[in-house]
């Protein structure tokens, strides 16, 4: 099978990198990097990794996903399946899987339910939209975990912005009580009780949570706008979230001088 990745961030270059070891054609592309994963192929354009290509993942970033789609429908494959894997709204997901019907492609939303350099390809995945069960049955022959959710695009974004509502404020809380605790002199104290709690992997979440929280900050910011505009849409209050907003836009801010 011949696969296309669009985008060599942390995950696309992951998930390139590992298809390719599985033996797997694959092809990627990225505008902002130059250098591509051993045995993969680069292409210069979207269109001309896409040319051909059996299965097309997305993994640009949520702004960036609308463009890219528009890029790839015109060229690729009758029958192709077209995987958004980008964190975005529900609304936004059933806005692209309508574009990619108007073609003849099958859009599927991809949600990524857990960070992708901690198992890399075997990372959980939900799946949702009429193409779901097809795409299933591909990941699953490569090992891959993911399950279908949903007959509509949009529901596997849906309860992956759910998650993020819980993951993200979880990753304030630890970080706000950890910071008290370092001016209390308490700090790894507080570190091991918070493991304590989180069960026999607490430890290498809480590490995780301190160390990678405020190297994605302004990722993780975005995304939890999302999660609030889909709570507003759900009618449930969003106190947490708000705050979870505000502190992950504060530490995405330059300091002083």
């Amino acid at each position: 099978m011949r696969v296309a990745v669009l985008g060599l961030g942390e995950a696309g270059s992951i998930y390139a990198a590992d298809l390719a070891r599985l033996g797997l054609s694959v092809t990627a592309t990225d505008p902002l990097v130059s250098a591509v994963p051993a045995g993969v192929r680069s292409a210069d354009d979207v269109g001309t990794a896409v040319r051909g290509a059996a299965l097309v993942l997305s993994l640009v970033g949520g702004r960036a996903a609308g463009a890219v789609l528009e890029e790839a429908l015109p060229v690729m494959e009758p029958g192709g399946i077209f995987a958004d894997m980008n964190t975005a709204g529900p609304a936004d997901k059933r806005r692209l899987a309508e574009r990619a019907e108007e073609h003849g492609i099958a859009f599927i939303d991809v949600a990524i339910l857990a960070p992708v350099p901690r198992s890399r390809i075997g990372t959980p995945l939900a799946l949702s939209g009429s193409g779901a069960g097809e795409l299933q049955s591909i990941l699953r022959g490569l090992q891959i975990p993911a399950t279908s959710v949903g007959g509509e695009a949009g529901d596997a974004a849906g309860l992956k912005l759910l998650r993020s509502v819980f993951m993200k404020g979880l990753a304030a809380a630890v970080l706000e009580s950890v910071t008290a605790a370092r001016a209390a002199g308490a700090e790894d104290w507080i570190i091991d009780q918070i493991a304590s709690e989180l069960g026999p992997s607490g430890p290498a979440v809480v590490s995780r949570i301190l160390e990678g929280t405020p190297v994605h900050a302004e990722r993780r910011a975005a995304e939890m706008c999302d999660a609030r505009s889909f709570l507003e849409t759900l009618g449930v209050p969003h106190p947490m979230t708000d705050g979870a907003i505000e502190w992950l836009h504060s530490l995405s801010r330059p300091g002083p001088g």
